[in-house]
């Protein structure tokens, strides 16, 4: 599958003009957040990996790029509780939801086939977290927390939002990040500010790549 955006690198946005001191202090400790977990045991971080895995499945090298640690953002999240400033009352408090919808998960795809979440196939691990965004998983490790709640609310949520607070996810859909001080300047319908990422439409593949590796 071709590039949307070919040559486009976001992070050669971080000494211009388009980011200052304090985007530049945020990106960088986005990325030094290490790929491994703090808040979660090691069966939790097994099951939340494989369930990353199928909520925003990678290419092989990312077209390569470094692939997003997409479960170590969302333990980042957990390690600091940052929350929301709301939940829905059908769910605990952050940290809880997390460590008792996994462990759900877990037993749900112990009692189905006998294994743990991370080691069923793509198909049965698809079907399970189908099954949890419908509201038909009703394994006692629940805990009274309805399960498609739980995916809606948390789950999906956490998972693609970590996804795209990552450097490497917006290269991919040609954002140019938090553009502090210059800002975005032509907001109408397809059009882009000069320092923009250029799409590269139905025969314009070659000239996108040139704009995009000039661009900064």
């Amino acid at each position: 599958m071709a590039e949307r955006y070919p040559g486009y690198d976001v992070m050669a946005k971080r000494d211009t003009p388009s980011w200052n001191a304090q985007t530049r202090r945020v990106i960088d400790a986005r990325l030094a957040i290490p790929d491994r977990p703090r808040f979660f045991v090691r069966d939790e971080w097994v099951t939340l990996r494989a369930v990353c895995e199928r909520i925003v499945p990678q290419p092989p090298q990312h077209r390569g790029r470094r692939p997003i640690p997409v479960a170590a953002l969302v333990d980042h999240k957990l390690t600091t509780n940052l929350r929301d400033g709301y939940r829905n009352a059908a769910l605990p408090p952050l940290q809880e939801a997390w460590r008792r919808g996994l462990a759900a998960l877990d037993a749900e795809a112990r009692q189905a086939h006998g294994v743990g979440f991370a080691e069923l196939d793509g198909a049965a691990q698809d079907a399970l977290l189908q099954a949890a965004e419908a509201g038909r998983l009703r394994h006692p490790a629940w805990g009274g927390m309805p399960s498609d709640v739980f995916f809606k609310a948390r789950l999906l949520r956490d998972i693609v939002h970590a996804y795209y607070a990552h450097p490497t996810a917006w290269s991919e859909i040609g954002f140019g990040g938090p553009a502090s001080p210059r800002g975005y300047v032509r907001m109408g319908f397809d059009r882009r500010d000069p320092w923009e990422a250029a799409e590269a439409k139905a025969g314009e593949a070659a000239a996108a790549l040139a704009e995009n590796r000039r661009v900064g």
